[in-house]
């Protein structure tokens, strides 16, 4: 019998991550169920939003899914754990730099895009690559700090949440940025946990592991 826990659904906008992800909840022993539409969340346990694209195309896609009052309803009203990756940690915002619709307004905060004017002008914009993560407090998941750990980051955005409380770790590209946020059930990462190996793995363990 499977259990609940063990199930994750993976709210598909046709981006390019969905598959990865599903591949790595599976690898887990997870099971991936992916959402096209609202009523395929029903009995929703855990959610993944996965993004990789332009914030207003996303947010036109929900929009498009008729997604987004029922996703208020399981995150915001029924507490249910939903992990936002990249794009879709970025999603969780009020609103970005990059467009002109709204987020979704779970955490506080605006998207900003990367200036590098007052530090580093040789720096590349996207942030592409292996970087490491600090931990600004303890979190569900980033257990066990390494300081070996890498992950893989693709973005020209980041998120700035109004509470510095919600920002769970950072990362140093130019300046510090944050790489995790977490507010009570609502978490996310900058970077890419499918695409970060084992590190990542661990990150995707702990979010199934979530109660």
């Amino acid at each position: 019998m499977i259990s609940d826990n063990n199930r994750v659904h993976i709210i598909d906008m046709g981006c390019s991550n969905t598959y990865s992800v599903s591949k790595m909840i599976q690898k887990l022993r997870g099971v991936p169920l992916i959402v096209q539409n609202s009523n395929q969340l029903f009995n929703a346990k855990k959610i993944i939003l996965p993004g990789v694209g332009s914030f207003d195309n996303a947010v036109s896609k929900l929009r498009e899914m008729n997604i987004i009052d029922t996703l208020y309803n399981l995150v915001i009203i029924q507490k249910i754990p939903i992990l936002g990756i990249c794009l879709g940690m970025q999603l969780f915002a009020d609103s970005s730099e990059e467009g002109h619709l709204e987020g979704l307004g779970y955490i506080k905060g605006y998207n900003k895009k990367f200036n590098f004017s007052d530090y580093d002008r040789s720096l590349k914009i996207p942030h592409m690559g292996w970087n490491s993560i600090v931990q600004k407090k303890q979190n569900l998941l980033f257990e066990n700090p390494n300081f070996d750990t890498r992950y893989y980051f693709v973005h020209s955005f980041h998120f700035v949440p109004e509470n510095k409380k919600d920002v769970a770790a950072e990362t140093h590209y130019g300046y510090s940025f944050p790489s995790i946020v977490i507010k009570k059930n609502i978490f996310g990462t900058q970077f890419h946990p499918e695409k970060s190996h084992k590190y990542g793995k661990q990150i995707l363990s702990n979010f199934l592991n979530i109660i």
